[in-house]
């Protein structure tokens, strides 16, 4: 089959040639079924003939016996299309009026002296015999029929079985390609919805779906595609959006900084000494939260995505690392922690990223000479990690927001931070099966607690 050929001519054809075949094969078969009845039938008969042949003393008798009168006459018995034959032990042959005479096979002569009785088709004269050889009193009896009818017969129904044959192959090829025009169709109103979404960027398309067959799983699978892509698009440009927005604020800060800076010293002023380092100072402190944004943006923009594969990770480990990391960082809080050992499958160092930014978190909330808490433990076949601290907490209307982006409560608006630590948590714990939780701890402060799915615990 080429390979230029569309979908419908190649579902075209194939149907056609299904279609034909079959026709073909049960015209074929039909043929040889009735050539098969009438030479049984023939045979039959034939057969018939030669035993009642055997019991006579002589061909012409045999031929009374099996024939009216009026056949005893050679041009009648040519004419009959029957001819009886006897051949003595001596190989004396008798025919029935002397006419043609019947050729005796060493096939004919070994069958018969078996007591079987072979049927062969001989040609005698200018035609077509079919031939049954006996065993008489005397010798071989042998009875020939014509079989001029029966060829004639099935070279009519071949003719006939060629000609139904010929117009089922036209009647297929017609009904194929009815048929690939009314299967295709789903497939065609399909690729039209993805030209159409192709062309106009339009998302929210939906294609009918109809029946329960595999176009209509197509179908579905297109529309749970497309659906996908406008959540995932729409979640970019919210990403753009709202990274725009954040961005601008310290941006311009920079911005203003620096050019105060520059037209100072363009006009040839100096800040004074305190001012310069507080300038300077700031240009550092927004530098920073610049990169940090910059970075939280990036590892938010991987929606999901990790740059590790998983592999067993054991919760206490990961905390462990993110603990000394927050130490070095916050070294105005205290960090205490309760580690049992539970593994997990996970990416080591995502899950070490979302455990450090609570930790984070906390100590950023937390007094000078608080206390953070962390606590792993397993709870059936789950595993829990909480960050208590000792901070203000948060506010009931604040708790379903926490882990959005960019969201900050109003008392957060004034301190540093992207709003999006706690975003970064959400989106780790959703990559490994999980759910971040926000309450208030024992203390009055925050408590916000990942759940995982733990791997089952080694007995040893």
């Amino acid at each position: 089959m080429r390979r230029g050929w569309s979908l419908r001519s190649r579902f075209t054809l194939l149907a056609a040639a299904a279609a034909a075949v079959a026709v073909v094969g049960v015209a074929v078969a039909s043929w040889f079924v009735v050539q098969d009845k009438l030479n049984r039938q023939f045979d039959d008969q034939l057969r018939s003939y030669a035993q009642l042949a055997a019991g006579s003393d002589s061909p012409a008798d045999a031929l009374a016996t099996l024939r009216p009168a009026e056949l005893k006459t050679s041009e009648d018995v040519r004419q009959g299309g029957l001819l009886v034959q006897f051949v003595s032990t001596s190989g004396q042959v008798t025919t029935a009026g002397g006419f043609f005479r019947i050729p005796v096979t060493p096939v004919a002569r070994a069958m018969a002296a078996s007591g079987r009785a072979p049927v062969e088709v001989l040609r005698i004269g200018h035609d077509q015999y079919r031939v049954m050889t006996v065993t008489g009193s005397n010798g071989l009896v042998q009875v020939a029929r014509d079989a001029e009818d029966i060829e004639r017969t099935l070279g009519e129904l071949g003719v006939l079985h060629a000609l139904i044959g010929l117009v089922g192959v036209v009647v297929a090829g017609v009904l194929g390609r009815y048929v690939a025009r009314t299967a295709l169709h789903p497939v065609d109103t399909l690729t039209s919805a993805a030209e159409r979404v192709a062309r106009t960027q339009d998302l929210t398309a939906k294609i009918p779906v109809e029946g329960r067959g595999e176009i209509a799983r197509l179908a579905e699978a297109f529309n749970a595609m497309l659906a996908a892509l406008n959540t995932s698009r729409t979640a970019q440009r919210r990403l753009v959006e709202d990274a725009g927005h954040e961005l601008r604020t310290p941006l311009t800060s920079l911005r203003n900084n620096v050019e105060l800076l520059i037209h100072t010293e363009a006009r040839g002023g100096a800040l004074s000494p305190t001012d310069r380092a507080r300038l300077l100072g700031d240009l550092g402190t927004q530098s920073v939260e610049l990169s940090t944004l910059v970075a939280e943006l990036v590892e938010l923009a991987k929606e999901g995505a990790t740059s590790e594969p998983f592999t067993p990770v054991d919760l206490a480990d990961v905390v462990r690392a993110a603990v000394e990391r927050v130490r070095a960082r916050a070294p105005r809080v205290e960090v205490e922690v309760d580690l049992a050992d539970v593994v997990v499958s996970g990416d080591a160092v995502g899950l070490e990223r979302a455990v450090l930014n609570l930790l984070d978190n906390a100590a950023k909330w937390s007094p000078p000479g608080g206390t953070v808490r962390v606590t792993v433990r397993r709870a059936d076949d789950r595993a829990l990690v909480t960050v208590a601290d000792e901070g203000p907490g948060i506010a009931d209307p604040d708790l379903p927001h926490v882990f959005e982006r960019f969201y900050r409560a109003e008392s957060a608006r004034a301190l540093p931070g992207s709003g999006l630590g706690l975003a970064i948590v959400a989106r780790t714990t959703t990559a490994h099966d999980g759910t971040a939780r926000a309450g208030r701890a024992d203390t009055g402060g925050a408590l916000l607690e990942l759940d995982l799915p733990a791997l089952p615990a080694d007995p040893t």
